[in-house]
């Protein structure tokens, strides 16, 4: 497997995730804002373990001036069927071009891989944040309970 980076304005560097940033990612889903009130329960007991980046092709963006490796966000790419499982970037980041940093690095593993599409089921507060990154709506998934309580809209990107 092709190991890769993608600079970014800042210093912003996307390289494939190992497993000692297990705990950070982790930190991270538990954390985000978007998962407060209704969704909370979603990821209150969330993990992302060293099996899961070993198997799945997970990448991170980090500050490359910071020398405690501070993740800033994350994405996971399944290859079969091919599905964008997990992205997130830390609140505090958010609007800085990370998401979209890290939307166009899958693509490009997606290309690599050889695929010419990539789905979402996306949480129902970032399916703006998707659209505006190339994703089209294909539909919805019906809520699951107990694990999710509510429909999702499910996106998929196209590959070229």
């Amino acid at each position: 497997m092709q190991v890769r980076s993608t600079s970014m304005r800042g210093g912003i560097v996307v390289r494939r995730a190992v497993a000692r940033d297990v705990k950070r990612l982790t930190r991270l889903v538990r954390g985000s804002r978007a998962y407060g009130g209704q969704y909370a329960a979603m990821v209150a007991d969330y993990r992302v373990g060293p099996d899961y980046v070993e198997t799945h092709r997970v990448f991170v963006a980090v500050d490359a001036g910071d020398s405690t490796g501070r993740v800033l966000g994350f994405y996971s790419l399944v290859l079969v069927p091919p599905e964008l499982d997990l992205l997130f970037v830390e609140d505090g980041m958010q609007g800085r071009g990370i998401g979209r940093l890290l939307v166009e690095h899958m693509k490009s593993e997606a290309r690599a891989a050889g695929l010419d599409r990539v789905r979402v089921v996306s949480h129902p507060p970032a399916e703006g944040f998707y659209r505006s990154v190339g994703a089209l709506l294909t539909g919805t998934v019906s809520a699951n309970p107990p694990a999710v309580a509510w429909d999702r809209p499910e996106l998929e990107f196209l590959i070229q």
